[in-house]
């Protein structure tokens, strides 16, 4: 029977109770409800009545390719709105096979209690004093306890900034090599998480059994074509294996669409040299590893390990969006800097892409220089000291542009603009204004039709077919985000005419059941009818769908485009 592990942080207590209707829905799906359900929207993030949510997907613990994503959820201390922060790891497959659809961390210890962690097995829970890891990054933490309780477990952990809950923080999670290169990163949930004063939680599936499937045969033959789908397309099977999402920049620059300079240009002159290809070359030359997967199960494969220049470990699951962030948006070109800015947000816990706001905005305000990678990475080893300047930063973009007086600050909701500039790929501008989330690129990533030409082909440069594209992209992310499936298995899906009928052919062998892809479809929009209910009731309105006004009043070059986008045409790509 399918349970909800209630955690009370104030007590020390735990309840297992039945999932009921809850047993129906899995990753953000699951989050987004009990969020919508649970938590007053007009509470302070950080209080006693903020829950946060942490929950596998529908196809979480089963054979499924690529179905070990994780959901977390909570209402965000960084956008004030809804959140759900997604993560690979071996989390959501471990708690699947326990039969626990999410595990909800409630109320809130006294300020200057001491941290504890949480150790999760199939029917209990231990709550154990975390002093030894408390002031300790996120790889010491997990390390300890992989020493502790052995490679066979789950972490997931913050790191020094979710303990001084600062709303750029994240939690990170062990990947299967125990490198915390997993991160719940947008948002600030590790910010709730230190609220909560967890340090760690730790999932022991020992006693478990596995997944049961409802007809094992059906499942069987589904998965092998939906692994087949992945491995035979393009960009699943051979762009992102090759050299990982990395693979983007050269792309993305050459469309005149990556950002640099804190979104003053389209064009990197540097791009070449933090180009994925580099970055293959760096990691072949030094002995690292070019491509390995972020989760048991995963064909996709577009994780790898970084090396610096004397061969030893740096950083894991190298992101274009960090690339792009400590790199173009920075105007830095050394690739071992962005590595290093790479490595200490895992360490210390804190979300690149924000963190790229933050240093961009620094740079705004003069207070360190542009291009100074040097500066950079001091400025961010602040945050895990409680510097004040530390602080500042680690509280995002938005925040450190108050404290510096700059009024050029790239967010959406409070959330830092990732690594495509609206101006010159419009579907996704559309996605930053509108989706509930905040700026997030993968809330509907319309690079799929707009740059990439998967799925469709839709002019990146012009308004037409661009809300439609997005709009019809954050339905079917959230349907995926409910499977717990990666987010790059869209690039197969939108190219295929049977991949959204595979997903829901696992899905029905999985539980017994007999859904079409018209359900998956209505699942997905159901979940942004929750988040953007919630997102309403916390006080939001179409004020807030809107990009900041240096998007309107300056040309991108090089097609010298502006974001053009009237505040009623973006309220039709909102499913509400």
């Amino acid at each position: 029977m399918s349970k909800l592990l209630r955690i009370n942080t104030k007590e020390k207590t735990y309840t297992f109770e039945e999932a009921g209707e809850l047993a129906a829905l899995g990753g953000r799906a699951l989050t987004s409800k009990m969020i919508l359900d649970e938590v007053p929207a007009t509470c302070h993030p950080l209080s006693k009545s903020n829950k946060l949510v942490i929950a596998p997907g529908l196809l979480g613990g089963t054979p499924a390719f690529n179905s070990g994503r994780l959901s977390v959820g909570a209402k965000s201390p960084l956008t004030g709105g809804i959140k759900e922060s997604n993560a690979g790891g071996l989390v959501a497959q471990k708690l699947a096979k326990m039969d626990i659809k999410a595990v909800v961390l409630e109320d809130k210890p006294e300020i200057d209690d001491a941290f504890s962690m949480l150790v999760i097995k199939k029917d209990s829970v231990e709550f154990l004093p975390a002093d030894e890891y408390a002031g300790q990054g996120t790889n010491a933490t997990i390390n300890g306890l992989w020493d502790k309780y052995g490679k066979r477990t789950a972490v997931m952990c913050i790191g020094q900034a979710g303990e001084q809950r600062l709303t750029g923080a994240s939690i990170q999670l062990a990947d299967p090599k125990g490198h915390a290169g997993r991160a719940c990163g947008r948002g600030g949930l590790g910010a709730v998480m230190g609220s909560k004063k967890i340090k760690a939680i730790v999932v022991d599936d020992t006693s478990a059994d596995k997944v049961p499937v409802a007809d094992p045969e059906a499942f069987k033959e589904a998965n092998k074509k939906w692994g087949r789908l992945l491995k035979d397309h393009p960009v699943t099977g051979q762009g992102l294996p090759s050299f990982g999402t990395a693979i983007l920049v050269n792309i993305v620059n050459e469309a005149g669409a990556l950002p640099t300079k804190n979104f003053r240009e389209g064009r990197f002159e540097f791009a070449q040299d933090i180009s994925g290809e580099r970055m293959v070359e760096l990691i072949n030359e030094r002995g690292g590893v070019p491509t390995e997967g972020c989760h048991p199960g995963c064909v996709i494969r577009c994780s790898q390990v970084y090396h610096d220049k004397n061969g030893k470990y740096l950083t894991s699951g190298f992101e274009y969006e960090t690339i792009w962030g400590f790199g173009s948006n920075l105007l830095v070109k050394d690739y071992d800097e962005i590595a290093m800015m790479d490595a200490i947000c895992d360490d210390v816990g804190v979300d690149t892409i924000e963190m790229a706001g933050s240093l961009g905005v620094a740079m705004e305000g003069g207070l360190i220089q542009w291009g100074d990678g040097q500066a950079a990475i001091d400025l961010l080893n602040k945050i895990k000291t409680g510097d004040p300047l530390g602080k500042i930063i680690g509280n995002g973009a938005a925040f450190t542009g108050k404290a510096l007086g700059v009024d050029r600050v790239p967010v959406v909701k409070n959330q830092t603009i990732p690594a495509y500039d609206p101006r010159a790929v419009k579907g996704v501008g559309v996605t930053y204004a509108t989706s509930p989330m905040g700026a997030d690129h993968t809330a509907g990533y319309s690079v799929t039709a707009n740059i990439l030409k998967v799925g469709g082909d839709v002019n990146p440069l012009k308004k037409e077919n661009n809300i439609e594209l997005s709009k019809n992209l954050q339905i079917a992310t959230a349907a995926i985000d409910a499977a717990g499936l990666c987010l790059f298995v869209a690039f197969a899906v939108l190219d295929s005419d049977n991949g959204i009928q595979l997903i829901v052919d696992m899905i029905n062998a999985r539980y017994g059941l007999s859904l079409t892809p018209d359900d998956v479809i209505a699942l997905g929009k159901s979940i942004l009818e929750n988040e953007n209910e919630f997102n309403r009731r916390a006080g939001f309105t179409k004020k807030d769908d809107q990009l900041p006004s240096f998007f309107k009043d300056e040309r991108l070059p090089p097609h010298n485009t502006t974001w053009d986008f009237t505040e009623e045409e973006l309220q039709t790509a909102k499913v509400s």
